[in-house]
């Protein structure tokens, strides 16, 4: 299915232009997209696919024709649907650049959702240039010749590119995929030559995959080197606001604690989006009434938010422990001192909002189950009541097979004799099953009044 998009300006102003573009371009893809996904036709997938592409490549192709400036106001403007659909179609080497334009809060959410390249990323060093952490991509040994770093990151480096690092700056690098064989005490330490090694976990939160990374920290002639397995948002939105605020950092401890603070700020975002999700989940648990299979889903949603709390309450822990070794070692400045000391206080405040997801997950817990319980009883009562109601029946139809009761009808047609007896069995069925229900009313009613009652 292909249909001719008409994306011709209208707007005097070119921004407005390229927005009104970009609008209807998305707007066109949602509605072809929703009409190809009710349609039942031969290769359904295959064609949502190819419809699904058609139109994501007229939108690549529209922004590769702006500059990051237009890019980024577009970006700030569109709904927060259409501007994650707009951002994944961005070329990957434009959006560093481009996040560096956004607002705040846009910049973050942007940086959530879109997966950094990993091999571009595997080395980059940051220096100081006029205030601003600059960064620095490094291919070789040459690159590193001219350059006097505060910050060497690596993410998912080889041994190779380990031990070659490592021998330019006379210090052995640790190996990310052997973080987590360490043994707490060991974690945080002061080496015989001064170097000082952190190794702390960092939250990373995704859809469907919610996980600490840890990471290696090493302070050496006032340089942090950090070693991780994958990219996480806190370095990025890190290194998106050294690059944007003047005088954010001036050395390598600098950067280790506003990475610990922006993990604090990022686990406080995840708190929130826990709130959030607990909210949908206790507006469904206190409805009247709670079916099997949504309380299977309630107790899914429940798990996933106890799963992520319980991350976060790790991850506070251990940010609160590589802060209280740096004060401890006395290798921190007076003002570097007090930013220690209000990070902690703001891990003290996440960790009653922590407690208190606790109870929240546990009473939704209890009451999930509670319906799941309710249900039950109310299928057993069912069954009850049938008993109840059949057990006088069977009583009788035993009566009606005993050869008895051809003697007790001698004289009386047969049709006449079973057509009586069986209109005696429905008879006494309906009226055990009707005097139960008077009874079930009764008690309701009684309760409804004691309930009144003590309301009033």
């Amino acid at each position: 299915m292909t249909e001719t998009l008409d994306v011709r300006p209208r707007a005097e102003d070119p921004l407005e232009q390229h927005l009104a573009e970009v609008q209807l371009l998305l707007s066109r893809h949602r509605r072809v997209e929703d009409l190809v996904h009710r349609q039942d036709m031969p290769k359904h997938d295959l064609v949502e696919e190819l419809v699904h592409k058609q139109h994501l490549v007229e939108l690549q192709k529209l922004l590769e024709r702006l500059d990051n400036d237009n890019i980024a106001r577009i970006l700030e403007t569109l709904p927060d649907e259409d501007r994650l659909m707009a951002w994944h179609q961005v070329s990957e080497v434009r959006c560093e650049p481009i996040l560096e334009e956004v607002s705040d809060d846009i910049r973050e959410e942007l940086v959530s959702v879109r997966p950094p390249p990993s091999v571009r990323n595997m080395l980059n060093a940051f220096d100081l240039k006029n205030g601003r952490l600059a960064q620095v991509q490094v291919d070789s040994r040459a690159d590193l010749a001219n350059l006097k770093p505060i910050w060497v990151d690596l993410v998912a480096p080889t041994p190779y590119l380990r031990a070659w690092v490592g021998k330019y700056f006379g210090l052995e690098l640790p190996d990310p995929a052997s973080l987590t064989d360490l043994e707490a005490s060991a974690r945080f330490y002061v080496d015989d030559n001064g170097e000082v090694h952190l190794h702390s976990d960092f939250l990373l939160e995704k859809p469907g995959d919610s996980r600490n990374v840890a990471v290696a920290f090493i302070l050496h002639e006032n340089i942090l080197f950090s070693v991780r397995n994958e990219e996480l948002p806190v370095f990025r939105l890190q290194r998106l606001r050294a690059r944007t605020q003047p005088g954010y950092v001036t050395d390598g401890k600098d950067v280790l604690l506003d990475l610990y603070d922006a993990d604090v700020e990022y686990s406080a975002d995840a708190l929130e989006d826990i709130y959030a999700d607990l909210e949908t989940v206790g507006r469904q648990v206190l409805s009247p009434h709670v079916s099997d299979d949504e309380a299977a889903e309630i107790l899914a949603e429940i798990a996933k938010g106890e799963d992520l709390n319980g991350r976060i309450r790790r991850n506070v822990l251990d940010t609160r422990r590589g802060l209280s070794f740096l004060m401890r070692s006395r290798l921190l400045s007076q003002e570097q001192q007090e930013d220690a000391r209000q990070i902690l206080r703001d891990i003290e405040s996440l960790d009653g909002h922590t407690s208190f997801l606790f109870g929240k997950i546990n009473f939704l817990m209890d009451a999930t189950v509670g319906f799941i319980n309710i249900n039950q009883n109310k299928r057993v009562s069912k069954l009850t009541t049938i008993g109840v109601v059949f057990t006088p029946i069977n009583i009788i139809a035993g009566i009606g097979g005993m050869s008895e009761f051809s003697m007790m009808t001698e004289g009386v047609s047969w049709p006449l004799a079973y057509g009586a007896f069986t209109l005696g069995m429905f008879f006494i069925g309906f009226a055990a099953y009707h005097t139960l229900r008077y009874f079930e009313q009764r008690k309701t009613k009684q309760l409804l009044a004691a309930r009144r009652r003590k309301e009033g």
